[in-house]
């Protein structure tokens, strides 16, 4: 079974002014940062604004989404509560040969282990063709997985249950199982992580750091000296300053004012944040090219 590897994006949404989903713009942007060196994008997860965007268009981002030149590239994820919804919409993306999915524990109620078995148990035996990677972040659901509920999920379940991105970060140092992908949610993590056998990354920063996390990933696999890790773990630290949902449409919102657009109650930083973020960013020489075609 293929693993997941390599340097991948928490996709943003965009939308109109409107505040509906802008489908166009939001593939092209998906599309260009795996240009710019994302092995892939995970659409729809928090970075993505999911919990916030309704179903319907999603469904429809998706029918667009099977369309693109890089289909294959694409982790889903769905932002649902309800595991009816879940699965059918796991057989919706199934059915326009989507397989990858990354999936996080229902948020607001509290529940232990046991019940998170349950619950993708029930996943899988309704969509048993689904690779599910696992969406570890106690501070948006309320759950942090364990290292016994992973294993005892890959072990019910290893043809599906094929990785977990860790952003608790209390698995990537201390589970290592065959043929499962474990993928820090930090670029500060990347190069410790690969050196521990993780399988790279999936983060919210990628949207603007593809190019900068590319080469240290690379220059990684090819055993070359590291000369670009120290500033890309400072340009996520900057950015984690602040609400990163918040923090990435301000930055992009400077080339293109339709990433002004953001679903509340989320908002843009606020100037004087604003401002802070680009003058940390300046010292640090960083700046992107082109983010989304006009």
């Amino acid at each position: 079974m293929s693993k997941i590897n390599g340097i991948y994006a928490a996709g943003m949404s965009i939308f109109n002014k409107d505040l509906s989903l802008n489908i166009e713009k939001t593939i092209l942007h998906a599309e260009n940062i795996i240009d710019k060196g994302c092995h892939g994008v995970a659409i729809f997860g928090s970075t993505g604004q999911a919990q916030l965007i309704s179903i319907s268009e999603k469904i429809k981002l998706l029918n667009n989404l099977s369309k693109s030149k890089y289909k294959n590239k694409f982790i889903i994820g769905n932002g649902l509560n309800s595991l009816s919804e879940t699965i059918n919409y796991i057989k919706i993306a199934l059915s326009l040969n989507f397989e990858n999915f990354l999936i996080m524990p229902p948020a607001y109620y509290k529940y232990s282990d046991k019940e998170v078995i349950t619950f993708y148990s029930k996943i899988v035996e309704a969509a048993p063709n689904s690779r599910i990677i696992l969406y570890n972040f106690e501070k948006l659901c309320g759950y942090k997985f364990s290292l016994e509920c992973v294993q005892e999920l890959v072990k019910k379940f290893p043809e599906q249950i094929i990785g977990i991105k860790d952003s608790s970060y209390n698995i990537y140092k201390n589970l290592r199982l065959k043929d499962f992908s474990i993928l820090p949610g930090s670029e500060t993590k990347l190069v410790e992580g690969l050196e521990i056998g993780c399988s790279g990354i999936i983060t919210a920063t990628c949207n603007v750091t593809a190019e900068l996390s590319r080469k240290v990933y690379d220059d990684f696999i090819s055993k070359k000296t590291q000369t670009e890790n120290e500033k890309l773990i400072n340009v996520r630290s900057a950015f984690d300053k602040y609400n990163l949902i918040s923090g990435l449409h301000s930055y992009c919102a400077k080339e293109n004012d339709i990433f002004k657009n953001v679903l509340p109650p989320l908002t843009l930083l606020t100037k004087e944040n604003e401002k802070e973020l680009f003058e940390n960013l300046k010292n640090l020489n960083f700046k992107i090219k082109s983010l989304l075609a006009a």
